[in-house]
């Protein structure tokens, strides 16, 4: 029976979570991995969710520190923009609304370390003193990365769909 409902939890959450994890990751083999590693966590320490009204938040935060342990490993959150070329992109059609698709090639045009900022930030709602907290780097790193992250997006959206050069 226990099996039957961790099988309807998982058929329910991996959507959402695979939504989370695709805001941080790029690579479907570390969204799987970090899917999986988070569905391990949320499976053997369900007695410490206080709450079940709380059960999807608990989930998401699990699956965003899963990410958060890959890019850890894999991103110097202390390169500049400047040190990292944009990919040449195909001219977009002039749009009034940007669709969460295209906020997410937007944010994939951008180096690893402001993707992962900006989202917390922005998307998540984190603090840049918890930022810095999760990813081991200083406010001061967090907010610069921001603002990169901010300036380069601005620039991608006036180049793409405005092809306006700044």
């Amino acid at each position: 029976m226990q099996r039957d409902a961790q099988r309807q939890v998982y058929d329910y959450m991996a959507p959402k979570l695979y939504r989370s994890c695709k805001r941080y990751l790029k690579k479907e083999e570390e969204i799987e991995e970090a899917i999986a590693d988070a569905f391990y966590i949320i499976f053997t320490k369900l007695d410490q969710l206080k709450e079940i009204k709380a059960f999807e938040g608990w989930a998401r935060k699990i699956v965003v520190n899963q990410c958060l342990l890959t890019i850890r490993k894999n991103v110097n959150f202390n390169m500049y923009l400047d040190d990292v070329k944009l990919l040449s992109q195909p001219v977009v059609e002039a749009a009034t609304e940007l669709e969460e698709a295209d906020l997410l090639n937007l944010l994939n045009q951008i180096p690893e370390g402001c993707k992962t900022i900006f989202t917390l930030f922005v998307i998540e709602g984190y603090g840049h003193k918890e930022i810095a907290e999760m990813l081991h780097i200083s406010e001061g790193t967090s907010k610069s990365q921001l603002n990169a992250a901010k300036t380069k997006l601005k620039q991608l959206v006036n180049q793409l769909y405005y092809q306006k050069a700044e």
